[in-house]
């Protein structure tokens, strides 16, 4: 545990780490030298392949491009992805795996290449006793050497191609650039050969040609039976029959409903001419001779003699008396004889039938003639009504099979269109197919690069005195967040809660004035008044031996003799006035008296040895006393080291100084 503060606390992190830092660089630069000259040389050889657009990538299927489903559009499509798939392929490795075999099966020439051959060869052997035997316990799966040959050229081969772009660029890396472009041929070639006979379309055209024949004859069946059924309704089609005998049947109602009207008409009118008959006399006078009734006009004259005497009766009489009422009886009498006679009587008449009542009657007879007419018309109206909804019914009962027909036959003749169609375009591809022509075109053969593309060794060895450094650096940075060793004490409060007493300088790399100035500082920290009064006994203890516990009994003991104190050390006896009792308890992991010789102590001081002891066991040792005594008074950091060196020091102070 160091704390980073300033270039000087850089310098200790370094030269804390330095074995580690120089062991780190020189492995770097080792390796990277050994990698230059020892690595096996990769060369690689390019091409590159243009994808033309055509229907080879651009084609629908059949459901798409000729029934017209609706498919959703996928505009992310990249038609140049599934050529880059089909290249990289299992069965293009494969076949590539087998001529390379067959292209490598005997010996190169020179001495180099056969003796390279050979060590291959041995190293190939050896690996296969190694594969067999993880394969027999179980750790390896088998797998044929053609199978391990495709998956290395599968891993050393590349095609991809910029966004964008229809060109397929392809790269291969082996350990010989001439194998490699012989391998990268070879790929194309069995790339393109393989495309070829997959996408072949050598059974479209024998397959459209029997689909075609196949919808013919069915065209043929159903118009035959069309044609039966459209005999059989009397019509060039159902819905025409339909139609004709809806209007046969509107008119034939039109007419009866007429008839029936006219019937009805009829009908009243032959009640009220019935009843007009019996209301008219059958015969009418034609010729009439009239005169005075003479009866009626002899009491008119027997009136006027009676009132010509109640005339004269009155000069003599006053009325009321018997003689006049008795005149005026006698008139009123003749008057109600006279009233009851007609003023004239008919000698002679002539007689002749009635004229309205002989028309009446012929109307009569003819609106009943009329009558048996309509309802003759309207009994035959029935008939055909019922043989022609018999006719419309059988229409519609016949109408599902004929529409069903109908349909047949146009989705048969739309079928047999879409198939000399695609038999057309068939027959183009099966000839394009034969000539070997297709979208893909190969713009640049397979290149030979003499020059190798790994390993680099010039621009390797460039680099290996920096790429040493920047790992050192970073081995220094990761021991430094692994490493829980304590340097100095500046943040031991901080990590612990209890106070520094005293950092302690390592004897062998500081000056006598800095180990004497430490001890005064612990000297500083004791209770003189106590000492003086009471006496004091002061525990140190350390979490395992060897960590100069009895090295700071001395100094300070020899500090407090020169002060003119007594002192005694582990001593079983209690401290005296002026006497001060130095406890030592050290290896408390391993050493049970230590916790008996500190119940005397009136402090305790955990001492701590800079570069050895870790977080962890100051953490369990404080612990143990915090446990044991519920206290701990302070630490005590000794044997700490500044570990740059002077020189060092003093050269960056004259920079300093200079600068």
């Amino acid at each position: 545990m160091i704390e980073i503060r300033s270039l000087r606390d850089l310098l200790r992190l370094f030269f804390i780490f330095r074995r580690e830092f120089k062991l780190a660089v020189i492995t770097t630069i080792v390796v990277a030298v050994l990698g230059a000259f020892l690595l096996p040389a990769r060369y690689e050889s390019d091409a590159r392949l243009l994808v033309k657009p055509g229907r080879d990538n651009t084609t629908l299927p059949i459901e798409a491009a000729n029934r017209q489903t609706l498919i959703a559009p996928s505009t992310q499509h990249d038609p140049i992805v599934d050529e880059e798939k089909m290249l990289t392929g299992r069965p293009i490795v494969h076949i590539v795996a087998e001529r390379y075999l067959a292209m490598t099966s005997e010996p190169p020439q020179g001495f180099w290449k056969v003796t390279k051959f050979y060590v291959k060869k041995a190293a190939g052997e050896v690996l296969d006793a190694v594969r067999s035997v993880l394969q027999f316990i179980g750790l390896a799966e088998k797998q044929s050497p053609l199978e391990r040959l495709a998956t290395k050229l599968e891993k050393n081969f590349e095609a991809g191609h910029e966004p964008g772009s229809s060109v397929i660029e392809i790269s291969f890396t082996w350990d010989d650039p001439v194998i490699a472009q012989k391998v990268v041929e070879t790929w194309v070639d069995a790339y393109l050969e393989e495309r070829a006979r997959i996408l072949g379309r050598k059974s479209l055209h024998t397959f459209y040609e029997a689909e075609r024949t196949k919808v013919a004859t069915n065209i043929q069946g159903l118009k035959d039976e069309l044609q039966g059924r459209l005999k059989q309704i009397d019509s060039i089609s159902v819905d025409a029959r339909l139609k004709n005998l809806t209007n046969q049947i509107d008119r034939v109602t039109d007419a009866k409903v007429t008839a029936q009207n006219q019937i009805a008409g009829i009908r009243s009118f032959l009640a009220n001419a019935s009843q007009q008959i019996k209301n008219q006399p059958a015969e009418v006078v034609t010729g009439r001779e009239t005169s005075l009734n003479p009866t009626q006009l002899d009491l008119k004259r027997q009136l006027n003699a009676l009132q010509v005497e109640r005339a004269r009766l009155l000069r003599t009489y006053l009325p009321g008396t018997p003689q006049v009422n008795q005149i005026e009886q006698n008139i009123r009498d003749m008057q109600d004889l006279s009233a009851q006679e007609a003023t004239r009587l008919e000698r002679s008449q002539n007689t002749a039938p009635n004229s309205l009542v002989i028309n009446v009657k012929q109307q009569i007879i003819d609106a009943q003639l009329q009558e048996r007419k309509l309802a003759g018309e309207i009994e035959n109206y029935d008939k055909t009504l019922a043989e022609l909804r018999a006719q419309r019914d059988q229409a519609m009962t016949d109408e599902p099979e004929l529409n069903k027909l109908t349909q047949q036959l146009r989705t048969a003749e739309k079928s047999y269109a879409l198939y000399s169609e695609n038999l057309e375009q068939a027959r183009i591809d099966h000839e394009l197919d034969s000539s070997q022509i297709s979208n893909i075109a190969l713009i640049e053969h397979a290149t030979l690069n003499p020059a190798r593309v790994f390993p680099k060794s010039l621009l390797i060895l460039l680099f290996t005195i920096p790429a040493g450094l920047a790992v050192g650096l970073l081995t220094i940075y990761v021991l430094y967040l692994l490493d829980q060793r304590i340097h100095d004490g500046a943040r031991l409060q901080e990590v612990f809660g209890i106070p520094l007493w005293s950092s302690i300088p390592d004897v062998q790399h500081a000056t006598p004035a800095a180990l004497t100035a430490s001890i005064y500082r612990l000297y500083s920290l004791l209770p003189a008044e106590r000492i003086a009064s009471e006496g004091f006994a002061l525990g140190l203890a350390s979490a395992r031996h060897g960590e100069g516990v009895s090295f700071i009994i001395e100094q300070l003991k020899r500090l407090l003799e020169e002060r003119g104190h007594r002192v005694s050390v582990n001593g079983s006896e209690a401290a005296k006035p002026g006497e001060v009792l130095l406890l030592d308890a050290s290896a408390l992991s391993s050493n049970p008296q230590a916790f008996l010789t500190l119940r005397r102590a009136d402090q305790i001081v955990l001492v701590i040895e800079a570069r050895t002891s870790t977080v962890p066991t100051i953490e369990n040792a404080l612990s143990l006393l915090t446990t044991a005594f519920g206290k701990v008074d302070g630490m005590i950091l000794n044997r700490r080291r500044f570990e740059v060196p002077a020189n060092v020091l003093a050269r960056i102070n004259s920079w300093r100084g200079a600068a």
